[in-house]
């Protein structure tokens, strides 16, 4: 890997290696632009490497061996080839995450572990009709806060097409958890939103929404297009930190109506929760969303 970042490092300019020492000494807490790297392999180096990779390999992950193991931010005008000269591309490394995958299902016996609590599984839905009627504002989703079974401040409107939720962000604008005030917080409450940090980008792209997990620790997301509702409700995805994953499909949700769950009744099939830090579902001693000290609620609004 040393010859074959040697051979990179000499081929960019020192502007975009001052931005490269910069970045990397940020850990990516500011949105940075891109570090143009020339298209193709350094000569003589024997891995074949995209610079994306060997940087990404060098500063972020040791483990990653190909760029379809990559996604780029939706900022990363480079890393989508938007670059006036396509002779470059973006090799910033933090202008890509990591595609997060379904981990294995959970074994048979803790599938049964849910069952007879249903009717607690989605009881903190906020009310639907108010975020269905805001369509014609313009925005393409709302955002709702929860700690535990209460939610915290007002429903954000999300207009452009990515927001930053954080708590503690250097640089930056978005939804910021850390100025929404609350009568009293349990000790557990303050733990969690010590944990949020940077936080996640959720950004609207083409076919779907995409979360970003900018913060140290991991979040955990349920959607209906990660998954079918099973016996046990619907997948809960931990999404690892610098990893990403796309958290809905217009595409697949276009053709369905309300789910039907069981003891629930109709089911929003286009709403979002991702809690942060914890985890629910099966495989944990929280059963259910509203068992999680910090967690968000994305209501989008649905495409015309």
């Amino acid at each position: 890997l040393k010859p074959a970042v040697q051979a990179l490092f000499k081929k960019l300019k020192d502007e975009e290696l001052e931005l490269l020492a910069q970045v990397v000494e940020s850990r990516g807490a500011w949105e940075s632009g891109c570090v143009l790297a020339p298209r193709g392999d350094p000569r003589g180096v024997k891995q074949g490497l995209p610079p994306q990779v060997l940087l990404c390999r060098l500063f972020r992950w040791p483990d990653l061996h190909q760029s379809h193991e990559l996604k780029h931010f939706c900022y990363c005008a480079g890393g989508q080839g938007a670059c006036a000269d396509l002779a470059v591309l973006c090799c910033n490394p933090h202008h890509f995450s990591r595609l997060a995958v379904p981990e294995t299902p959970p074994p048979s016996y803790l599938k049964t572990s849910c069952g007879p609590s249903w009717p607690d599984l989605c009881s903190p839905l906020l009310d639907t009709s108010l975020s269905r009627s805001t369509v014609k504002d313009g925005c393409w989703c709302k955002l709702a806060y929860w700690e535990y079974r209460t939610r915290v401040g007002r429903l954000y409107a999300v207009h452009e097409a990515s927001v930053n939720v954080f708590c503690e962000l250097p640089w930056g604008s978005g939804f910021c958890l850390a100025q929404l005030p609350a009568a009293y917080r349990s000790c557990a409450v303050l733990r969690a939103r010590g944990k949020i940090g940077r936080g996640l980008l959720l950004s609207r792209e083409p076919g779907g929404v995409w979360a970003y997990n900018r913060s140290e620790h991991p979040i955990f997301v349920s959607s209906p297009t990660l998954s079918p509702p099973g016996p046990c409700g619907l997948t809960v995805l931990k999404v690892l930190p610098g990893y990403s994953a796309k958290v809905f499909d217009y595409e697949w949700a276009g053709d369905r109506g309300g789910w039907q769950l069981p003891g629930e009744g109709p089911y929003d099939p286009h709403s979002i929760r991702i809690s942060f830090a914890k985890g629910w579902g099966p495989c944990y001693s929280r059963q259910f969303i509203t068992s999680c000290p910090c967690w968000l609620e994305v209501l989008l609004n649905q495409p015309h």
